[in-house]
């Protein structure tokens, strides 16, 4: 990695009043994970999350892709209780393909993924 840039203390006091609040799922296996029918729920939580984004809720969805009981994370610009509801009513949750935690959080407005 080449060399980070400087941040000022005067960068930081203008940076840090501008953080927003949202909320962090961990989307986690369920016990019904590995069941036969559990692909096509997959598939419509995922139609979902699309939905959800489409809709200004889900800001970041991510898939993780690793050996682990984690299968994903997102960030919500929702409140914790908007977003315990919203993952609630998820077909995935609802089946138990999975399982989730909200987190509070907070992030910068116009952070984003690269391209």
């Amino acid at each position: 990695m080449s060399e980070l840039p400087e941040i000022t203390d005067e960068e930081m006091d203008t940076m840090i009043p501008m953080a927003r609040h949202y909320s962090v799922v961990i989307l986690r296996e369920g016990p019904e994970y590995g069941s036969p029918e559990a692909k096509p729920i997959i598939w419509e939580h995922g139609r979902r999350n699309f939905a959800l984004r489409a809709a200004g809720a889900l800001a970041v969805v991510m898939p993780v892709e690793d050996a682990t009981d984690v299968c994903g994370v997102g960030i919500f610009d929702r409140s914790v209780e908007e977003t315990t509801a919203l993952m609630s009513d998820d077909p995935g949750v609802q089946a138990g393909v999975f399982t989730f935690d909200v987190h509070p959080a907070r992030g910068f407005p116009g952070d984003s993924l690269p391209t």
